[in-house]
């Protein structure tokens, strides 16, 4: 029996995606991944400490240390970072959203008042510079949408390509009480609000499956048109009354957001994302085809439910992420990171790095979702007015 081959990788960021990815890099089986170390503007020394490993002075120094790079910065730093990994011929797996645009360079930038054709025009630019930097290189773009490789999204991949079936309608959501990092509250760390920041898993399983069907059926992805849109800052609101369980600082950034797609085949999808509700994550995707109906529930899930008479009792136990308090009933995941598709994903991305195996998540599918993203923004400035998407 060959031996594993070994693959050197670099982390790039210090904060919760960084902590995702390192222990999703642990439980990878088919190399022997070998974390060089660490490079970060902020904690570095501290996340390096907690994991044993080194810290390195530039992001050159790691590059030139790493076969794979993990990009795990703020959004705005993702092309810098990727590009530079991909000229040096490494593949680069990119946390989400890929890219986008995050402002003009200025103090007084304010993602309120911008018009949002120019976040369109400047994330297909960025967008455009990325792909012709992979085209360049002997790495790839690894687009760490865990979603897709989620059990049941790829469960429900299965289904799709094995029965011949015709997806006619996707209703996707992730909700939840809002982001972990305090960047997320400005629009120049992350390229937008909750249509992006959350809007882009489920939409990105959307486009990934009607992708699958296509190929299926006729060898062709079927790929999003058009996309009507609303985005809206509920927290923001004068007559929001802050009772402390939501988070709130918002500073010009949108809560709540609905994207009607249409995609070329005419059948559509509603990605619903939102940073104003209680009780933990909701992630999920409903599937109605025309031979057979899914619900992929990806968070919550019923493989394990508790009740907990006492909070004190679970102060040790992780229940799950966000649910703001342990005690009661609560739908407990016994390996969240399983029923996410962390492994999964990074298992993924390091065949394609050892061995050379097609990758699922791939930057056609990240660019896509981008694209229909600020699509989306601009249809909410127009005030849901259809607005065309244009793919890759």
């Amino acid at each position: 029996m060959s031996a594993k081959k070994t693959v050197r990788t670099g982390i790039v960021g210090a904060g919760f995606a960084a902590s995702l990815h390192f222990e999703a890099i642990r439980k990878v089986h088919c190399a022997n991944v070998e974390v060089q170390g660490v490079y970060a503007l902020d904690r570095a020394e501290e996340y390096a400490r907690a994991r044993g490993l080194r810290v390195c002075g530039s992001l050159a120094e790691l590059i030139q240390m790493s076969d794979v790079l993990h990009v795990c910065t703020t959004a705005s730093s993702h092309e810098e970072v990727a590009v530079a990994a991909l000229a040096a011929g490494k593949f680069a797996v990119v946390e989400k959203p890929l890219t986008g645009y995050f402002g003009d360079g200025t103090d007084a930038f304010n993602g309120d008042r911008f018009p949002k054709t120019v976040a369109l025009e400047e994330a297909l630019a960025s967008i455009q510079r990325m792909l012709q930097a992979e085209k360049k290189s002997n790495g790839r773009i690894l687009y760490a949408e865990n979603w897709v490789y989620a059990p049941a999204i790829q469960k429900e991949r299965e289904i799709i390509q094995k029965t011949g079936a015709q997806v006619l309608w996707i209703h996707g959501e992730e909700a939840h009480s809002g982001s972990h990092a305090k960047t997320y509250a400005y629009w120049k760390f992350s390229g937008g609000g909750v249509m992006i920041g959350k809007g882009c898993h489920p939409l990105t399983a959307a486009l990934y499956l009607k992708a699958v069907e296509g190929k299926a059926r006729s060898g062709r992805p079927i790929r999003p048109a058009s996309v009507s849109a609303r985005a809206h800052a509920i927290t923001r609101l004068p007559g929001f009354r802050d009772e402390g369980h939501i988070r709130c600082d918002y500073h010009d950034i949108d809560d709540f957001s609905l994207m009607h797609v249409v995609f070329e085949d005419g059948t559509v999808a509603d990605i619903f994302a939102s940073d104003i509700i209680l009780g933990g994550i909701h992630n999920w995707v409903e599937v109605a085809a025309n031979n057979h109906r899914t619900f992929c529930n990806l968070n919550p899930n019923t493989a394990m439910q508790t009740y907990n008479p006492v909070e004190a009792n679970f102060k040790d136990i992780y229940v799950v992420e966000k649910i703001g308090t342990k005690q009661g009933w609560a739908f407990t995941s016994p390996d969240e990171d399983w029923f996410s598709g962390y492994q999964q994903e990074m298992e993924a991305f390091y065949q394609t790095a050892a061995h050379g195996d097609p990758v699922e998540s791939d930057s056609t599918l990240a660019a896509n979702a981008i694209s229909t993203i600020y699509s989306a923004y601009v249809s909410s400035e127009r005030g849901g007015a259809e607005a065309p998407v244009r793919t890759f």
